[in-house]
């Protein structure tokens, strides 16, 4: 029997819910808030709207869908037991749990013995013609009955053994009598052929639907006339659903899934192994951004008219990164969400690095990669989707719209913090991973499993940013998640939603900032000391056998020219790259001193050599601006040039014996000269050799890309404090519109009340005089029509002023646009 004060409706069941529980439901489902409704009748009705059920359902772990799937082939409402017995071999606990969250979402209300899913979810769970539940289950007897001739009802009844009866009801009723009546149900089943038998076992998991010709054969004429398969359509017949409850035991699934799959651990590391190779790939990781952003310091690629990369500058950019296309999609994107780089905003636009990028350059090496790793975890852009086709079959590209995935966050939150729950320095399998993640959230029906993607890419990005060593979890990537330690729940159980989506990770912006200072402390002692030292060596080359300190690094990147990258960098000093140097300013002395100063090893003699030799010849050529000139204090050198077809094209004549005059611009005078092999020098007007250093090319200021939300923009430090106050303003209108009252005269349920102005100023003042709250219409400047619950405070110059429950606030109205008034009734 059902409790005497049960709710009959799902408005009623959340007003007589708690705040607590309310709030728990606003944040499992944050599409009921935007915008906050008005009453409890308005919330429990958007939550049983189809766009929300069905956004609710996906969010569920499979066992609480398994739960949901079983009450809607139950009885509407059904008792615990009957669930209980759909889902036989789920353990009590783990089937509390699941009840506990559907009743958290609202998706299940009512006591444990009046268990009702709602409407809409049943309807979408539920059989329909020709498509059978989740369950595999087909429409009751009543239902696959329901436009069935009383005759033909009654034939069934017949057939099967049973007394006919005066009605079709009464006759539907025998039969399901004995569908659902194990001893006799059993007793007709042995008396069926071995071929009705066989046909009945393939349909009773699903899909419960068969053909059938229009004279079946003597097997299936037995399943017919016994109501065992009832026609749905021309052709077509169904199992109805006790019968296959039957015949399946009383079990709505034939594989429950209670409790979480384990991640499992695929190798075992010492923690110091897994820290070290972490830590070498977030050293890799910042060398690769520094040096995309150095390969795009004066300008990068140019944006595409719809946005993003063009498919040859990525590759371009994979072969400067020498990497694969995928990887370099993912470093461009890192230095994106990481405000290094964005386009630039001019008519040419392209892709360059931000001022943000100069100050990031001069943090410690650890703060560096805590802010890439910090962008890349909270970032809903998805570097995996490059090269792939959007709704409109256009190619995604990197930096371009479209790679978006608002559910990227929390599924990289996730991963890691499966991988948290492993012992230190174990890596998991990743299949395990992924099935973990499809239990937590299992795919809808017939869609991709965009989570297993997102998964996947996780895995490989994390350790490509140095988060995991050898696929486990290094001691500073756990400490970039934050909050506690990753939970881990008893065998048999698992967390609820929203433990699972936040379990181990910091969700304000000074927790995460927290998180990311702990990360970088733990990372610091792992990463290599910069060196201020190289190992100059016989043939042009330079071995650092580390990472060099910025300055030292900055400056030998002008001098020389770098050959391999690995473990240790070697650089190759060419003519090419000392004359680099000395057109930066620097002369052979300074070279010299350069190389003594930061040189482990004696500069070699075919070193000091090739920069003297370059340094004779640099200079002595002058180009300045005529449109251009040349001038030379040897009369021969200018000779061997005017000689030298390749000079045609500079256009140049002699205007002295040590001046050539040129009708190019000195850049390209520079270029030409350079390229028959003279190593001249550019000077100013007053006669000055110039000193030319690259142009950085900067863009003006930019933010960092904000991630996209799945569902209303809310900021997480605020969400708390946004649903308590929502519950507060959901519970005032609920006030309102449901506060028992007076009649009024003259007004319908549901109307505003009337009342004349005389009457409405006269019960105002005396509310005033008792602190009675009053019941009023009110119509706003735009005739917006409301009712509200307000505390009359007073009453002067047309105006009242009064403490209004339903905005929990002191309010002032006119008086004219009240309608009318009515107090509220005793108790």
């Amino acid at each position: 029997m059902s409790t005497p004060d049960a709710p009959r409706s799902l408005a009623e069941a959340l007003r007589a819910s708690d705040d607590a529980t309310l709030v728990a439901l606003l944040r499992a489902r944050p599409d009921l808030v935007s915008p906050v409704p008005n009453d409890l009748t308005q919330l429990a009705t958007r939550a049983g709207t189809r766009a929300s059920v069905v956004r609710a359902l996906e969010r569920l772990d499979r066992f609480a869908q398994q739960v949901a799937e079983a009450l809607a082939v139950a009885s509407d409402p059904a008792p615990y037991e009957e669930l209980a017995g759909l889902l036989a071999e789920a353990p009590r606990a783990a089937l509390d749990r699941a009840l506990a969250t559907l009743r958290e979402q609202a998706l299940v209300w009512g006591p444990d013995d009046r268990l009702r899913l709602v409407r809409t979810a049943r309807e979408l769970l539920a059989p329909a013609p020709q498509r059978p539940s989740p369950t595999g289950l087909g429409p009751t007897v009543a239902e696959a009955t329901a436009g069935m001739s009383p005759g033909r009802v009654q034939s069934l009844v017949t057939a099967a053994g049973l007394p006919s009866t005066h009605d079709a009801v009464s006759a539907v009723e025998s039969l399901t009598a004995l569908f659902t009546d194990a001893r006799r149900m059993s007793a007709l089943l042995d008396g069926a052929p071995a071929e009705s038998v066989e046909v009945l076992s393939r349909l009773v998991w699903g899909p419960p639907y068969g053909q059938v010709t229009a004279d079946p054969a003597p097997h299936l004429r037995w399943l017919l006339d016994r109501g065992l398969l009832l026609p749905t359509a021309p052709g077509t017949v169904v199992l109805p659903r006790e019968a296959a409850l039957h015949l399946r035991g009383g079990r709505a699934h034939r594989d429950l899934e209670p409790t979480p799959p384990d991640v499992a651990v695929a190798r075992e590391h010492r923690p110091q192994v897994v820290d070290a190779t972490a830590a070498g790939q977030a050293y890799t990781a910042l060398a690769t951004v520094e040096e995309l952003l150095k390969d795009w310091d004066e300008g990068g690629p140019a944006v595409l008219r719809a946005g993003g990369l063009s498919v040859r500058d990525l590759k371009r950019t994979a072969t400067a990164l020498d990497v694969p296309e995928p990887q370099a999609a993912f470093w461009v994107e890192l230095a994106y969400v990481a405000g290094l780089v964005a386009a630039d905003g001019e008519a040419d636009e392209r892709y360059a690095a931000t001022p943000a990028y100069d100050s990031w350059l001069e943090l410690p090496a650890p703060e560096r990669w805590a802010r890439l790793a910090s962008a890349w975890l909270a970032s809903t852009r998805t570097p995996g989707l490059v090269g792939g086709r959007d709704a409109k079959d256009r190619t995604l590209s990197a930096l371009g719209p479209g790679l978006d995935r608002s559910a990227a966050p929390e599924v990289r939150h996730r991963v890691l913090a499966l991988l948290g729950t492993l012992p230190e320095g174990a890596a998991a399998e990743p299949e395990s991973v992924l099935a973990r993640l499809r239990w937590e959230r299992p795919p809808g029906r017939g869609a991709s499993d965009l989570r297993a993607q997102l998964a996947r890419w996780a895995l490989a990005e994390a350790e490509s940013l140095g988060v995991t060593g050898r696929g486990a979890l290094a001691s500073h990537g756990r400490a970039l998640l934050g909050g506690p330690p990753a939970q881990v729940p008893p065998r048999g159980e698992a967390l609820a939603p929203a433990q699972a989506a936040s379990a181990s990770a910091a969700t304000t912006p000074a927790e995460r900032a927290t998180a990311a200072h702990e990360a970088a402390r733990l990372l610091a002692p792992l990463l290599p000391e910069p060196l201020d030292h190289v190992l100059l060596q016989a043939d042009l080359t330079a071995v650092a056998p580390g990472p060099l300190r910025r300055p030292l690094a900055d400056a030998l990147a002008v001098l020389a020219d770098v050959e391999s990258k690995g473990g240790a960098t070697v650089y190759r000093f060419t003519p090419g790259s000392v004359r680099r140097a000395l057109d930066a300013g620097q002369s052979a002395s300074d070279l010299h001193a350069f190389l003594a100063a930061h040189s482990r090893t004696p500069v070699p003699q075919p070193l000091a050599y090739l920069i003297d030799d370059v340094a004779r010849r640099h200079g002595h050529l002058r180009v300045g601006a005529a449109s251009a000139y040349v001038r030379c204090d040897d009369e021969g050198v200018l000779d061997e040039i005017l000689a030298d077809k390749r000079a045609q094209g500079l256009r140049l004549r002699r205007l002295a014996g040590t001046v050539l005059a040129a009708q190019a611009e000195p850049a390209a005078l520079l270029d030409g000269l350079r390229a028959m092999g003279f190593a001249p020098a550019a000077e100013s007007a007053d006669g000055d050799v110039l000193v030319t250093r690259a142009h950085s090319h900067r863009t003006p200021p930019r933010t960092p890309p904000e991630p996209v939300p799945d569902g209303p923009p809310l900021p997480e430090d605020r969400l708390g404090a946004y649903t308590a106050a929502a519950v507060r303003a959901i519970r005032a209108g609920d006030l309102a519109s449901t506060a028992p009252r007076k009649p009024v005269h003259a007004t319908a349920p549901g109307d505003l009340p009337r009342t004349t102005s005389a009457d409405t100023l006269a019960t105002m003042q005396a509310a005033v005089l008792t602190g009675e709250a009053l019941w009023i219409g009110y119509v706003n400047a735009d005739g917006a029509a409301s009712q509200r619950v307000i505390a009359p405070i007073r009453v002067e110059g047309g105006f009242v002023t009064a403490y209004d429950h339903t905005a929990d606030e002191v309010r002032t109205y006119p008086l004219h646009r009240v309608t009318g008034v009515a107090e509220l009734a005793d108790g």
